[in-house]
């Protein structure tokens, strides 16, 4: 009876999600054409808590838990586990006064309303994954980017979706390249639940009435560590909060 509900449920969530993605493209690009990068993000921000909306038209919920302090006038590397692309717009809205930016593929640069042309200027890192020495590149401009403006940065260690929630071990080069360029970045983890039961099934249904749940954890000071044992200890955090 529930699959059969998310079945009628599904179609009245992507109307909205293609809805707002159309809107949003001409905003962005008169924002960001005509007044710059203040009023694009703010315009980003606009779209993303409407594109979370958009999961409440499948009964499930979105929470954001944050007990710690974190600074403002400093940048951050947020680290968190990955389950599916619903995971990105709660996270650039909930985390939108640290100006975080994404690691994204490449392709995603092209033919996507909206989220495309985000990419293409909203200051993340669009990586080549069959090109490693771009990839470097592009983390190392986006680490520039981040000391020069105080931004943040949220990164995927797993370096890939987890299909079934189980946390795979994650990798540190893409954190030492952003700490090379910006070595007073605070490193916060974040632990992601849930998500991955939106396309458990797929794109269609998506699951239904489920409570998504994104909690920042204990923050770590880099303290020149070597990445591979601040990136360990992102993971077990997650994982003993997962």
């Amino acid at each position: 009876m529930k699959k059969l509900l998310s079945y009628l449920l599904t179609p009245l969530h992507y109307i909205a999600f293609t809805f707002f993605l159309l809107i949003f493209h001409p905003l962005q690009w008169i924002a960001f054409r005509f007044f710059g990068y203040k009023a694009h993000k703010l315009v980003v921000d606009l779209l993303n808590v409407c594109l979370v909306s958009s999961y409440y038209l499948l009964g499930n919920s979105v929470s954001f838990i944050n007990r710690n302090d974190l600074p403002q006038n400093r940048s951050i590397i947020f680290i968190a586990n990955h389950q599916s692309l619903y995971d990105i717009p709660p996270l650039i809205w909930f985390l939108r006064k640290y100006h975080a930016k994404f690691i994204s593929k490449i392709e995603l640069t092209k033919g996507i309303p909206s989220i495309s042309y985000n990419l293409k200027h909203g200051g993340g890192a669009n990586i080549n994954r069959k090109d490693a020495r771009q990839a470097l590149t592009e983390l190392a401009k986006l680490g520039s980017r981040m000391k020069e403006n105080r931004w943040s940065a949220v990164i995927f260690p797993e370096g890939t979706r987890s299909k079934d929630g189980v946390i795979r071990s994650f990798q540190s080069a893409g954190v030492a390249t952003l700490l090379k360029k910006c070595p007073e970045a605070l490193l916060v983890p974040i632990v992601i639940r849930n998500s991955w039961k939106m396309v458990r099934f797929g794109t269609f249904p998506l699951g239904d009435f489920l409570k998504l749940q994104f909690e920042v954890l204990q923050p770590i000071e880099p303290e020149q560590q070597p990445a591979e044992i601040l990136v360990k200890q992102a993971e077990k955090l997650i994982r003993e909060a997962s």
